[in-house]
């Protein structure tokens, strides 16, 4: 299942993150590079790769990371 705008993400302790707000793709390949996540506190943002992804479901993306270790802005 591809991941697309507005799919909600949690962390790999299931802790809610936000919503996929942005999908950055890869000019050369057409394949998504990096995914950003407003945070749901309104604080800022995180980004994740594809490579973090651990499970796409219906609902949801879980991520491979804890909300620590993702790279916030």
């Amino acid at each position: 299942m591809d991941i697309e705008y507005g799919m909600s993400v949690v962390d790999k302790n299931n802790k809610p993150l936000g919503e996929v707000d942005h999908i950055i793709m890869d000019a050369w390949s057409g394949e998504p590079r990096k995914y950003m996540v407003r945070l749901d506190d309104d604080v800022g943002a995180v980004f994740f790769t594809p490579e973090n992804v651990a499970e796409v479901t219906k609902k949801n993306v879980k991520l491979n990371l804890t909300a620590e270790e993702i790279e916030q802005t």
